[in-house]
């Protein structure tokens, strides 16, 4: 898969943080023989999520676009809002599996407000926003999120049909 990936934070915007979230993605998403084309910190502005996830999908044309941050109840918290902005389709259920899953480890995974959807060719997945959560929650989900992009592609369907 060709995948983008956006942080989202306000103090990894402003240099004040290291993104070891993003960084999390990138090392799972190389480990398992992705491409990572595009790598972008934003902070929490609704516009500029959203800006970023229509240039990843429509411009760049990526597979896979990951948001990691912004999806809990603080204010600055707006990812999931700038998402369903830019998705023509929704895709619950891998945010939904994502949340089941991480309720198995913490009760505070019902506080993640995550949505993913298409736009296009892209699948597009809010993860959460601390390294340990996207290692649980990515590698929980990614052999679907890959099965996912394989069908948007019309690989996954090709090969049932032989």
């Amino acid at each position: 898969m060709n995948a983008g990936i956006i942080t989202v934070s306000d103090k990894g915007y402003a240099g004040q943080r290291a993104d070891e979230s993003g960084a999390e993605i990138k090392r799972i998403l190389s480990g398992s023989g992705h491409i990572v084309s595009e790598y972008v910190i934003v902070p929490d502005e609704e516009d500029i999520i959203y800006s970023q996830i229509l240039r990843m999908s429509d411009e760049l044309r990526l597979e896979l676009v990951l948001t990691t941050g912004g999806t809990g109840f603080s204010k600055r918290d707006v990812t999931p809002e700038a998402t369903l902005r830019a998705i023509t389709r929704n895709a619950p259920g891998i945010c939904e599996a994502i949340r089941q899953n991480s309720l198995a480890i913490t009760r505070r995974a019902m506080l993640s407000r995550a949505v993913s959807g298409i736009r296009g060719e892209t699948l597009i997945v809010n993860l959460p926003g601390s390294p340990k959560a996207v290692r649980e929650s990515l590698e929980f989900a990614l052999d679907s999120i890959e099965h996912g992009v394989q069908i948007l592609k019309g690989v996954a369907v090709e090969c049932a049909r032989k």
